[in-house]
């Protein structure tokens, strides 16, 4: 199926990230609705028939908008609803109830990735390698399976973007691990995952596709001018505050420097995570590689960041896709998508 000229696209997104309608005294750069309206404007820039609808706590908005709007396509950038992240997947639900075709990943997809400890389970039987872990549920005592070394890297069970993840986070005592096991049961408000941590490069592998799939550059993460006793990892200020970006040299670019071969076996294993989980539309798959050599799927992301400018779309980029054909291939995946597949 190919796209046609011109579509009526629904741009599902959070009330309070609905771009304003002038945007001429605005930096694009810092603001917190970039990829709403990368996404938006770019698509109306191809001619599309663009309606941006935020939703709040009511999904008889997106009903209401379905019947006068009649869109061909809903293109989804929601991450929670209630600002509950669990969430997320009733809202792919509901569209597939409206019989309406949506861009991004499917519900069970959804939830398969967004829970770290049933994801490595199924990644552990189809033989892909990731960290050992446990999960420490709330209201229970936090006692360390003894096969579980340190160091350990603690994070909420089912929470993406690194909500709660500091170099706090990194812990190589009992007792440092039960105060984050706390912190995440507590402030966050989620089970929480202790993983082995594993010292190394950060990358990452952006897949795109339903039952054909097509892998992008491995992507890695540099901390230019992060001091030693700094643990390299992508922590919530890493991933969202420009001013500490810049303070530590923090960027994204196409990893070198990599053994013959492996960037070939990461895009394998990135489809064979996305074929595994059962997702589609488009993912990115985030590994660590140890000093030895040794990769290690850390997790799959559902409908990752898609800015301009943003890792995924610079592998896309750097593949030879453009935004503007990122952004048709996306609709074009989510218009072939069955929901009974």
């Amino acid at each position: 199926m190919t796209v046609r000229k011109k579509l009526r696209v629904l741009a599902l997104m959070h009330d309070y990230l609905v771009p304003p309608d002038d945007v001429s005294d605005v930096d694009l750069v810092t603001v917190d609705w970039k990829t709403e309206y990368d996404v938006t404007s770019t698509l109306a820039e191809l001619g599309h028939e663009v309606y941006p609808l935020g939703v709040s706590d009511d999904v008889s908005v997106i009903q209401r908008a379905v019947d006068e709007f009649r869109p061909h396509i809903a293109f989804n950038m929601m991450e929670a609803f209630r600002e509950v992240t669990a969430f997320e997947t009733n809202i792919v639900a509901h569209l597939e109830l409206l019989r309406l075709p949506y861009t991004g990943c499917n519900p069970r997809g959804i939830m398969l990735s967004r829970d770290k400890a049933l994801s490595k389970q199924l990644l552990v039987y189809h033989e892909i390698p990731v960290p050992g872990f446990a999960v420490f549920k709330r209201h229970r005592a936090v006692r360390r399976p003894p096969e579980l070394r340190f160091p350990l890297i603690i994070k909420s069970l089912n929470e993406d973007a690194s909500i709660g993840i500091s170099q706090a986070s990194v812990v190589d005592t009992d007792s440092k691990m039960r105060e984050r096991v706390d912190f995440i049961h507590e402030s966050i408000g989620t089970d929480a995952i202790a993983e082995r941590f594993i010292r190394g490069r950060e990358l990452y592998v952006g897949v795109v596709g339903n039952t054909r799939t097509r892998a992008f550059p491995v992507w890695e993460m540099h901390f230019d001018k992060m001091g030693e006793r700094m643990h390299q990892i992508a922590t919530d200020r890493v991933k969202w505050s420009a001013p500490y970006q810049q303070k530590h040299g923090i960027r994204t670019r196409a990893a070198k420097t990599l053994r013959t071969g492996l960037a070939t076996e990461l895009q394998q294993v990135a489809r064979r995570v996305y074929r595994a989980l059962k997702m589609s539309g488009y993912a990115r798959m985030d590994f660590r590689l140890n000093d030895a050599g040794q990769y290690f799927v850390l997790e799959a992301n559902a409908n990752p960041q898609l800015a301009f400018g943003e890792d995924f779309a610079e592998s896309a980029e750097h593949a030879g896709l453009s935004y503007e054909a990122l952004l048709e291939r996306i609709l074009r995946e989510g218009l072939r998508w069955k929901p009974e597949e």
